[in-house]
Protein backbone atom coordinates (compact mmCIF):
# COMPACT_ATOMS: atom_id res chain seq x y z
CA UNK A 1 0.00 0.00 0.00
CA UNK A 2 1.38 3.39 -1.03
CA UNK A 3 0.75 6.02 1.60
CA UNK A 4 1.53 9.69 1.20
CA UNK A 5 4.34 11.10 3.34
CA UNK A 6 2.86 12.39 6.58
CA UNK A 7 4.62 15.54 7.70
CA UNK A 8 3.30 18.38 9.84
CA UNK A 9 1.39 20.76 7.60
CA UNK A 10 3.49 23.86 7.00
CA UNK A 11 1.79 26.02 4.41
CA UNK A 12 3.97 29.00 5.33
CA UNK A 13 7.48 27.65 5.18
CA UNK A 14 9.25 30.86 6.09
CA UNK A 15 7.84 33.02 8.86
CA UNK A 16 9.89 36.12 8.59
CA UNK A 17 9.31 39.82 8.79
CA UNK A 18 9.86 41.77 5.61
CA UNK A 19 10.72 45.39 6.30
CA UNK A 20 10.84 46.07 2.56
CA UNK A 21 13.97 48.11 3.14
CA UNK A 22 16.39 48.25 0.25
CA UNK A 23 19.15 45.70 0.56
CA UNK A 24 19.62 45.00 -3.12
CA UNK A 25 23.14 44.35 -4.32
CA UNK A 26 24.68 44.87 -7.73
CA UNK A 27 24.48 41.11 -8.22
CA UNK A 28 20.71 40.89 -7.71
CA UNK A 29 19.11 38.93 -10.57
CA UNK A 30 16.63 40.35 -13.00
CA UNK A 31 13.20 38.73 -12.97
CA UNK A 32 11.23 38.08 -16.15
CA UNK A 33 7.85 36.34 -15.91
CA UNK A 34 6.03 35.10 -19.01
CA UNK A 35 2.47 34.09 -18.21
CA UNK A 36 0.02 32.68 -20.72
CA UNK A 37 -3.73 32.21 -20.29
CA UNK A 38 -5.58 28.88 -20.31
CA UNK A 39 -2.60 26.79 -21.40
CA UNK A 40 -2.80 22.98 -21.53
CA UNK A 41 0.47 21.57 -20.19
CA UNK A 42 0.47 18.69 -22.70
CA UNK A 43 1.22 21.13 -25.53
CA UNK A 44 4.78 21.76 -24.29
CA UNK A 45 7.49 19.40 -25.48
CA UNK A 46 9.39 19.53 -22.20
CA UNK A 47 6.29 18.26 -20.39
CA UNK A 48 5.49 15.59 -22.98
CA UNK A 49 9.02 14.28 -22.59
CA UNK A 50 8.20 13.42 -18.97
CA UNK A 51 4.98 11.60 -19.85
CA UNK A 52 4.19 8.23 -21.41
CA UNK A 53 3.35 8.65 -25.09
CA UNK A 54 -0.39 8.08 -24.63
CA UNK A 55 -0.55 10.90 -22.06
CA UNK A 56 1.54 13.35 -24.06
CA UNK A 57 -0.38 12.82 -27.30
CA UNK A 58 -4.01 12.70 -26.18
CA UNK A 59 -5.28 14.09 -29.54
CA UNK A 60 -3.70 11.30 -31.59
CA UNK A 61 -0.34 9.59 -31.83
CA UNK A 62 2.36 12.10 -32.70
CA UNK A 63 -0.14 14.98 -32.94
CA UNK A 64 0.95 18.05 -30.99
CA UNK A 65 2.79 21.35 -31.37
CA UNK A 66 6.56 21.75 -31.06
CA UNK A 67 7.80 24.35 -28.56
CA UNK A 68 11.63 24.46 -28.78
CA UNK A 69 12.06 27.82 -27.03
CA UNK A 70 9.92 27.03 -24.01
CA UNK A 71 11.58 23.61 -23.99
CA UNK A 72 14.97 25.36 -23.76
CA UNK A 73 13.86 26.85 -20.45
CA UNK A 74 12.73 23.47 -19.18
CA UNK A 75 15.79 21.57 -20.38
CA UNK A 76 18.13 24.12 -18.84
CA UNK A 77 16.13 24.96 -15.73
CA UNK A 78 13.63 23.28 -13.44
CA UNK A 79 10.22 21.88 -14.38
CA UNK A 80 7.50 21.50 -11.78
CA UNK A 81 5.31 18.60 -12.89
CA UNK A 82 2.57 19.18 -10.28
CA UNK A 83 2.00 22.94 -10.13
CA UNK A 84 -1.65 23.94 -9.73
CA UNK A 85 -3.84 27.02 -9.95
CA UNK A 86 -5.14 27.81 -6.47
CA UNK A 87 -8.45 28.29 -8.28
CA UNK A 88 -8.51 27.27 -11.96
CA UNK A 89 -10.08 30.54 -13.03
CA UNK A 90 -8.28 33.64 -14.25
CA UNK A 91 -8.71 36.33 -11.59
CA UNK A 92 -8.44 34.15 -8.44
CA UNK A 93 -5.38 32.37 -9.78
CA UNK A 94 -3.66 35.60 -10.77
CA UNK A 95 -4.40 37.19 -7.41
CA UNK A 96 -2.86 34.29 -5.50
CA UNK A 97 0.13 34.32 -7.87
CA UNK A 98 1.07 37.96 -7.27
CA UNK A 99 0.10 38.05 -3.57
CA UNK A 100 1.15 34.68 -2.15
CA UNK A 101 -2.26 34.48 -0.46
CA UNK A 102 -5.15 32.05 -0.73
CA UNK A 103 -8.09 33.30 -2.82
CA UNK A 104 -10.35 33.91 0.19
CA UNK A 105 -7.70 36.36 1.48
CA UNK A 106 -7.18 38.41 -1.70
CA UNK A 107 -10.70 39.70 -2.25
CA UNK A 108 -10.69 37.82 -5.57
CA UNK A 109 -12.52 34.51 -5.50
CA UNK A 110 -14.14 34.88 -8.92
CA UNK A 111 -13.54 36.83 -12.12
CA UNK A 112 -13.96 40.57 -12.64
CA UNK A 113 -13.63 41.78 -9.06
CA UNK A 114 -10.87 44.08 -7.74
CA UNK A 115 -8.02 42.73 -5.64
CA UNK A 116 -7.77 43.99 -2.05
CA UNK A 117 -5.87 47.26 -2.15
CA UNK A 118 -3.84 46.31 0.94
CA UNK A 119 -2.16 43.40 -0.84
CA UNK A 120 1.65 43.55 -0.91
CA UNK A 121 2.65 41.84 -4.16
CA UNK A 122 6.01 40.34 -4.99
CA UNK A 123 6.47 43.24 -7.43
CA UNK A 124 6.00 45.77 -4.64
CA UNK A 125 8.70 44.05 -2.58
CA UNK A 126 11.05 44.13 -5.56
CA UNK A 127 10.20 47.77 -6.28
CA UNK A 128 10.96 48.80 -2.71
CA UNK A 129 14.24 46.95 -2.98
CA UNK A 130 15.41 49.01 -5.93
CA UNK A 131 14.07 47.08 -8.92
CA UNK A 132 12.71 48.74 -12.03
CA UNK A 133 9.33 47.06 -12.46
CA UNK A 134 6.76 46.80 -15.23
CA UNK A 135 3.90 44.79 -16.64
CA UNK A 136 2.32 44.30 -20.06
CA UNK A 137 -0.80 42.36 -21.00
CA UNK A 138 -3.85 41.00 -19.28
CA UNK A 139 -4.15 41.84 -15.56
CA UNK A 140 -7.74 40.92 -14.60
CA UNK A 141 -7.45 42.16 -11.00
CA UNK A 142 -9.08 45.59 -11.09
CA UNK A 143 -12.77 44.84 -11.50
CA UNK A 144 -15.00 44.85 -14.59
CA UNK A 145 -13.10 47.41 -16.71
CA UNK A 146 -12.50 46.22 -20.28
CA UNK A 147 -9.92 46.83 -21.65
CA UNK A 148 -9.11 49.57 -19.09
CA UNK A 149 -5.47 50.38 -19.87
CA UNK A 150 -2.98 51.23 -17.11
CA UNK A 151 -5.12 50.70 -13.98
CA UNK A 152 -4.42 53.30 -11.30
CA UNK A 153 -3.63 50.67 -8.68
CA UNK A 154 -0.27 49.32 -9.83
CA UNK A 155 0.57 46.87 -7.00
CA UNK A 156 4.29 47.46 -7.49
CA UNK A 157 4.39 47.35 -11.30
CA UNK A 158 5.60 50.91 -11.83
CA UNK A 159 5.49 50.90 -15.64
CA UNK A 160 2.04 49.53 -16.38
CA UNK A 161 1.30 51.54 -19.54
CA UNK A 162 0.63 48.35 -21.49
CA UNK A 163 -1.31 46.57 -18.77
CA UNK A 164 -4.99 46.12 -19.61
CA UNK A 165 -7.48 44.89 -17.08
CA UNK A 166 -9.59 42.46 -19.11
CA UNK A 167 -10.02 40.94 -22.55
CA UNK A 168 -8.50 38.55 -25.08
CA UNK A 169 -7.84 41.09 -27.79
CA UNK A 170 -6.14 39.95 -30.99
CA UNK A 171 -4.84 43.24 -32.36
CA UNK A 172 -3.23 46.14 -30.47
CA UNK A 173 -1.65 49.44 -31.48
CA UNK A 174 0.14 52.44 -30.02
CA UNK A 175 -1.50 55.78 -30.76
CA UNK A 176 -0.91 59.37 -29.74
CA UNK A 177 -3.23 58.69 -26.82
CA UNK A 178 -1.46 55.51 -25.78
CA UNK A 179 -2.16 51.86 -26.47
CA UNK A 180 -5.50 50.72 -27.81
CA UNK A 181 -7.35 47.71 -29.13
CA UNK A 182 -7.01 48.01 -32.91
CA UNK A 183 -10.08 46.04 -33.86
CA UNK A 184 -13.59 47.40 -33.36
CA UNK A 185 -17.07 47.13 -34.78
CA UNK A 186 -19.09 49.83 -36.52
CA UNK A 187 -20.07 51.23 -33.15
CA UNK A 188 -16.45 51.63 -32.16
CA UNK A 189 -16.61 48.99 -29.42
CA UNK A 190 -13.39 46.92 -29.32
CA UNK A 191 -13.78 43.32 -30.45
CA UNK A 192 -11.76 40.12 -30.72
CA UNK A 193 -11.43 40.10 -34.52
CA UNK A 194 -8.01 39.63 -36.08
CA UNK A 195 -8.64 42.56 -38.46
CA UNK A 196 -5.44 41.96 -40.39
CA UNK A 197 -3.17 41.59 -37.34
CA UNK A 198 0.47 41.00 -38.30
CA UNK A 199 3.81 40.23 -36.64
CA UNK A 200 3.80 43.61 -34.88
CA UNK A 201 0.14 44.19 -34.07
CA UNK A 202 -1.00 40.68 -33.13
CA UNK A 203 -1.28 40.79 -29.35
CA UNK A 204 1.36 38.14 -28.55
CA UNK A 205 3.87 39.88 -30.83
CA UNK A 206 2.89 43.36 -29.63
CA UNK A 207 3.39 42.47 -25.96
CA UNK A 208 6.72 40.77 -26.70
CA UNK A 209 7.98 43.95 -28.36
CA UNK A 210 6.92 45.95 -25.30
CA UNK A 211 8.82 43.56 -23.01
CA UNK A 212 11.98 43.90 -25.09
CA UNK A 213 11.62 47.69 -25.13
CA UNK A 214 11.36 47.71 -21.34
CA UNK A 215 14.49 45.58 -20.98
CA UNK A 216 16.38 47.89 -23.33
CA UNK A 217 15.32 50.96 -21.38
CA UNK A 218 16.11 49.32 -18.05
CA UNK A 219 19.29 47.44 -18.84
CA UNK A 220 21.14 47.04 -15.52
CA UNK A 221 24.44 47.81 -17.26
CA UNK A 222 23.26 51.38 -17.80
CA UNK A 223 20.75 51.91 -14.98
CA UNK A 224 22.76 50.19 -12.25
CA UNK A 225 19.70 48.34 -10.93
CA UNK A 226 17.94 45.09 -11.81
CA UNK A 227 14.56 44.86 -13.48
CA UNK A 228 11.40 42.83 -13.01
CA UNK A 229 8.98 42.59 -15.91
CA UNK A 230 5.86 40.49 -16.28
CA UNK A 231 4.38 39.85 -19.71
CA UNK A 232 0.89 38.38 -19.53
CA UNK A 233 -0.16 36.98 -22.91
CA UNK A 234 -3.95 36.52 -23.25
CA UNK A 235 -3.53 33.55 -25.61
CA UNK A 236 -4.10 30.63 -25.99
CA UNK A 237 -7.44 31.46 -24.31
CA UNK A 238 -10.42 31.48 -26.64
CA UNK A 239 -11.47 32.79 -29.09
CA UNK A 240 -9.35 30.34 -31.04
CA UNK A 241 -7.93 32.79 -33.57
CA UNK A 242 -4.32 33.41 -34.55
CA UNK A 243 -2.63 35.45 -37.26
CA UNK A 244 -1.06 33.99 -40.42
CA UNK A 245 0.94 31.85 -40.91
CA UNK A 246 0.06 30.19 -37.60
CA UNK A 247 -3.61 29.91 -38.54
CA UNK A 248 -2.89 27.21 -41.16
CA UNK A 249 0.19 25.46 -39.74
CA UNK A 250 -1.80 22.60 -38.24
CA UNK A 251 -4.66 22.33 -40.70
CA UNK A 252 -5.54 18.84 -41.80
CA UNK A 253 -4.09 17.00 -38.84
CA UNK A 254 -6.16 13.88 -38.03
CA UNK A 255 -7.17 14.94 -34.54
CA UNK A 256 -8.64 12.19 -32.39
CA UNK A 257 -10.90 12.38 -29.37
CA UNK A 258 -9.07 11.91 -26.04
CA UNK A 259 -9.61 8.70 -24.07
CA UNK A 260 -11.95 10.48 -21.67
CA UNK A 261 -14.09 12.09 -24.40
CA UNK A 262 -16.90 9.53 -24.47
CA UNK A 263 -17.18 8.53 -20.83
CA UNK A 264 -20.83 7.64 -19.98
CA UNK A 265 -22.62 10.55 -18.33
CA UNK A 266 -23.48 8.49 -15.25
CA UNK A 267 -19.76 7.98 -14.54
CA UNK A 268 -18.97 11.71 -14.49
CA UNK A 269 -19.07 13.72 -11.21
CA UNK A 270 -21.46 16.66 -11.09
CA UNK A 271 -18.61 19.15 -10.99
CA UNK A 272 -17.37 17.92 -14.39
CA UNK A 273 -20.51 17.58 -16.53
CA UNK A 274 -19.94 17.60 -20.27
CA UNK A 275 -20.22 20.59 -22.56
CA UNK A 276 -23.03 20.23 -25.08
CA UNK A 277 -20.66 21.02 -27.93
CA UNK A 278 -16.99 20.12 -27.77
CA UNK A 279 -14.73 20.11 -30.82
CA UNK A 280 -11.60 17.96 -30.91
CA UNK A 281 -9.97 20.23 -33.53
CA UNK A 282 -6.90 21.94 -32.05
CA UNK A 283 -5.73 23.72 -35.24
CA UNK A 284 -5.98 27.31 -33.98
CA UNK A 285 -5.03 26.44 -30.39
CA UNK A 286 -1.81 24.84 -31.59
CA UNK A 287 -1.20 27.87 -33.78
CA UNK A 288 -1.54 30.25 -30.84
CA UNK A 289 0.95 28.18 -28.84
CA UNK A 290 3.44 28.06 -31.71
CA UNK A 291 3.22 31.87 -31.96
CA UNK A 292 3.81 32.14 -28.21
CA UNK A 293 6.84 29.87 -28.43
CA UNK A 294 8.36 31.85 -31.30
CA UNK A 295 7.96 35.03 -29.27
CA UNK A 296 9.55 33.40 -26.23
CA UNK A 297 12.43 32.71 -28.60
CA UNK A 298 12.66 36.44 -29.44
CA UNK A 299 12.85 37.30 -25.75
CA UNK A 300 15.50 34.69 -25.05
CA UNK A 301 17.54 35.86 -28.04
CA UNK A 302 17.47 39.42 -26.70
CA UNK A 303 18.67 38.23 -23.30
CA UNK A 304 21.47 36.23 -24.92
CA UNK A 305 22.55 39.02 -27.27
CA UNK A 306 22.77 41.48 -24.37
CA UNK A 307 24.55 39.20 -21.88
CA UNK A 308 21.51 39.07 -19.61
CA UNK A 309 20.52 35.43 -19.98
CA UNK A 310 22.67 34.23 -17.08
CA UNK A 311 21.68 37.12 -14.84
CA UNK A 312 17.92 36.79 -15.22
CA UNK A 313 15.41 34.52 -13.52
CA UNK A 314 13.04 33.54 -16.34
CA UNK A 315 9.68 32.06 -15.33
CA UNK A 316 7.25 30.51 -17.78
CA UNK A 317 3.79 29.65 -16.51
CA UNK A 318 0.04 30.10 -17.02
CA UNK A 319 -2.91 31.14 -14.89
CA UNK A 320 -4.79 27.84 -15.41
CA UNK A 321 -5.17 25.05 -17.93
CA UNK A 322 -7.70 24.16 -20.60
CA UNK A 323 -9.51 20.83 -20.93
CA UNK A 324 -9.22 20.91 -24.74
CA UNK A 325 -11.87 18.20 -25.19
CA UNK A 326 -10.72 15.88 -22.39
CA UNK A 327 -13.84 14.70 -20.56
CA UNK A 328 -15.85 16.26 -23.41
CA UNK A 329 -15.13 19.75 -22.04
CA UNK A 330 -13.39 22.97 -22.99
CA UNK A 331 -11.94 25.67 -20.77
CA UNK A 332 -11.33 25.34 -17.04
CA UNK A 333 -12.86 25.59 -13.55
CA UNK A 334 -12.63 21.96 -12.44
CA UNK A 335 -9.97 19.98 -10.53
CA UNK A 336 -9.04 17.62 -13.39
CA UNK A 337 -5.38 17.87 -14.45
CA UNK A 338 -5.93 19.56 -17.81
CA UNK A 339 -7.87 22.37 -16.11
CA UNK A 340 -6.12 22.84 -12.77
CA UNK A 341 -2.48 21.96 -13.51
CA UNK A 342 -0.36 24.63 -15.18
CA UNK A 343 3.09 24.71 -16.77
CA UNK A 344 5.64 26.07 -14.35
CA UNK A 345 9.28 26.37 -15.45
CA UNK A 346 12.09 28.43 -13.92
CA UNK A 347 15.41 29.12 -15.65
CA UNK A 348 18.25 30.64 -13.65
CA UNK A 349 21.61 28.96 -14.32
CA UNK A 350 23.32 30.78 -11.43
CA UNK A 351 21.34 28.66 -8.96
CA UNK A 352 19.30 26.07 -10.87
CA UNK A 353 20.85 22.97 -12.37
CA UNK A 354 19.84 22.19 -15.95
CA UNK A 355 17.30 19.42 -16.33
CA UNK A 356 15.95 19.60 -12.77
CA UNK A 357 12.49 18.20 -12.11
CA UNK A 358 10.30 18.74 -9.03
CA UNK A 359 7.42 16.28 -8.67
CA UNK A 360 5.98 17.55 -5.37
CA UNK A 361 2.76 19.53 -5.55
CA UNK A 362 2.73 23.31 -5.27
CA UNK A 363 0.27 25.98 -6.34
CA UNK A 364 0.13 29.59 -7.44
CA UNK A 365 -0.11 30.72 -3.81
CA UNK A 366 3.48 29.50 -3.34
CA UNK A 367 4.98 31.57 -6.16
CA UNK A 368 5.42 35.02 -4.60
CA UNK A 369 7.44 34.00 -1.52
CA UNK A 370 9.53 31.62 -3.61
CA UNK A 371 10.50 34.12 -6.31
CA UNK A 372 11.49 36.69 -3.68
CA UNK A 373 13.70 34.24 -1.81
CA UNK A 374 15.29 33.04 -5.06
CA UNK A 375 16.11 36.70 -5.77
CA UNK A 376 17.74 36.96 -2.32
CA UNK A 377 14.99 38.90 -0.55
CA UNK A 378 12.75 38.28 2.43
CA UNK A 379 9.02 38.14 1.94
CA UNK A 380 6.31 39.72 4.10
CA UNK A 381 4.46 37.66 6.70
CA UNK A 382 1.24 38.47 4.85
CA UNK A 383 2.23 35.86 2.26
CA UNK A 384 0.71 32.47 3.13
CA UNK A 385 2.39 30.29 0.50
CA UNK A 386 5.39 28.04 0.92
CA UNK A 387 8.86 29.15 -0.11
CA UNK A 388 9.99 26.36 -2.44
CA UNK A 389 13.14 28.16 -3.60
CA UNK A 390 15.39 25.59 -1.84
CA UNK A 391 13.88 22.88 -4.07
CA UNK A 392 14.76 24.84 -7.19
CA UNK A 393 18.37 24.83 -6.10
CA UNK A 394 18.42 21.28 -4.70
CA UNK A 395 15.58 19.23 -6.19
CA UNK A 396 17.19 16.07 -4.85
CA UNK A 397 15.86 17.08 -1.41
CA UNK A 398 12.18 16.95 -2.37
CA UNK A 399 11.53 13.73 -0.46
CA UNK A 400 11.93 15.76 2.75
CA UNK A 401 9.23 18.20 1.68
CA UNK A 402 5.54 17.90 2.24
CA UNK A 403 3.89 16.75 -0.97
CA UNK A 404 0.49 18.38 -0.60
CA UNK A 405 -1.54 21.38 -1.82
CA UNK A 406 -5.12 22.62 -1.51
CA UNK A 407 -7.05 24.15 -4.39
CA UNK A 408 -10.67 25.25 -4.64
CA UNK A 409 -13.42 26.34 -7.01
CA UNK A 410 -14.42 29.97 -7.38
CA UNK A 411 -16.63 31.64 -4.78
CA UNK A 412 -16.27 33.14 -1.31
CA UNK A 413 -19.37 31.99 0.58
CA UNK A 414 -20.25 28.49 1.73
CA UNK A 415 -21.88 27.91 -1.66
CA UNK A 416 -18.58 26.96 -3.31
CA UNK A 417 -18.69 24.05 -5.73
CA UNK A 418 -15.64 21.96 -4.72
CA UNK A 419 -12.38 21.87 -2.79
CA UNK A 420 -9.48 19.47 -3.40
CA UNK A 421 -6.41 18.33 -1.51
CA UNK A 422 -3.71 17.06 -3.85
CA UNK A 423 -0.48 15.08 -3.68
CA UNK A 424 1.72 14.09 -6.59
CA UNK A 425 -0.29 10.86 -6.87
CA UNK A 426 -3.72 11.40 -5.30
CA UNK A 427 -6.47 13.98 -5.48
CA UNK A 428 -9.32 14.03 -2.94
CA UNK A 429 -12.23 16.18 -4.13
CA UNK A 430 -15.11 17.19 -1.86
CA UNK A 431 -18.02 18.91 -3.54
CA UNK A 432 -21.30 20.62 -2.99
CA UNK A 433 -23.54 18.12 -4.78
CA UNK A 434 -21.57 14.88 -5.07
CA UNK A 435 -19.97 12.13 -3.03
CA UNK A 436 -16.24 12.59 -2.40
CA UNK A 437 -13.98 11.49 -5.22
CA UNK A 438 -10.48 10.07 -4.89
CA UNK A 439 -8.44 10.20 -8.07
CA UNK A 440 -5.33 8.01 -8.33
CA UNK A 441 -3.16 9.58 -11.02
CA UNK A 442 -0.76 6.66 -11.04
CA UNK A 443 -3.35 3.97 -11.65
CA UNK A 444 -5.80 6.19 -13.55
CA UNK A 445 -3.93 9.07 -15.26
CA UNK A 446 -6.96 10.15 -17.31
CA UNK A 447 -9.08 10.53 -14.15
CA UNK A 448 -11.90 8.24 -15.21
CA UNK A 449 -12.81 6.49 -11.96
CA UNK A 450 -13.61 7.27 -8.34
CA UNK A 451 -11.13 5.21 -6.26
CA UNK A 452 -12.46 6.17 -2.85
CA UNK A 453 -14.16 2.83 -2.18
CA UNK A 454 -11.10 0.71 -2.90
CA UNK A 455 -10.19 -0.92 0.40
CA UNK A 456 -6.48 -0.23 0.12
CA UNK A 457 -7.08 3.51 -0.21
CA UNK A 458 -8.74 4.00 3.19
CA UNK A 459 -5.56 5.10 4.95
CA UNK A 460 -4.65 7.49 2.12
CA UNK A 461 -8.12 9.08 2.24
CA UNK A 462 -7.90 9.57 5.98
CA UNK A 463 -4.47 11.16 5.78
CA UNK A 464 -5.59 13.54 3.03
CA UNK A 465 -8.74 14.42 4.97
CA UNK A 466 -6.55 15.21 7.99
CA UNK A 467 -4.50 17.61 5.87
CA UNK A 468 -7.62 19.29 4.61
CA UNK A 469 -8.81 19.65 8.21
CA UNK A 470 -5.53 21.37 9.10
CA UNK A 471 -5.99 23.73 6.16
CA UNK A 472 -9.57 24.43 7.30
CA UNK A 473 -8.46 25.36 10.81
CA UNK A 474 -5.54 27.48 9.64
CA UNK A 475 -7.15 29.30 6.73
CA UNK A 476 -10.81 29.51 7.69
CA UNK A 477 -12.16 28.51 4.29
CA UNK A 478 -15.94 29.15 4.05
CA UNK A 479 -16.28 26.12 1.76
CA UNK A 480 -15.73 24.01 4.89
CA UNK A 481 -18.24 25.80 7.13
CA UNK A 482 -21.68 24.26 7.50
CA UNK A 483 -21.59 22.71 4.04
CA UNK A 484 -21.84 19.24 2.59
CA UNK A 485 -18.09 19.46 2.03
CA UNK A 486 -17.52 19.95 5.75
CA UNK A 487 -19.91 17.10 6.59
CA UNK A 488 -18.10 14.77 4.19
CA UNK A 489 -14.76 15.83 5.66
CA UNK A 490 -15.94 15.04 9.20
CA UNK A 491 -17.24 11.66 8.05
CA UNK A 492 -13.99 10.74 6.28
CA UNK A 493 -11.98 11.65 9.38
CA UNK A 494 -14.22 9.43 11.54
CA UNK A 495 -14.14 6.35 9.29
Amino acid sequence: MNLIPFYPLVLTQCITSCTLSAHRTKDSPNVLIIQTDEHNFRTLGCYRKLLPENQGYVWGRGINVETPNIDFLGQNGVIFTKFYASTPLSSPSRASFVSGRYPQYTGVTTNDVPMDGNIVSFAEVLRQNGYATGYAGKWHLDGPGRPQWAPERKFGFTDNRYMFNRGHWKKLAITANGPEVASAGKNGVPNYNLNGADEHSFTTDFLTERAIEFMKQNDPKTTGKPFCYMISIPDPHDPDLVRPPYDTMYQGLPFEAPVSYNIPEENVPGWAKRDIECSIDQTQYFGMIKCIDDNVGKILQYLKDNNLINKTIVVFTSDHGDMRSEHHRQNKGIPFEASAKVPFIVYYPAKIKAGSVVKNTFSTVDFAPSILKLAGLDYPVSMQGRDFSPLMEKPENQTAWEDISVIRSSGLTNKGNWIAVITSRYKLVLSRNNVPWLLDLEQDPFELTNHISIRGNKAVVKQMAAKLQEYKLKYDDPFLKETRMEADLIRLLAE
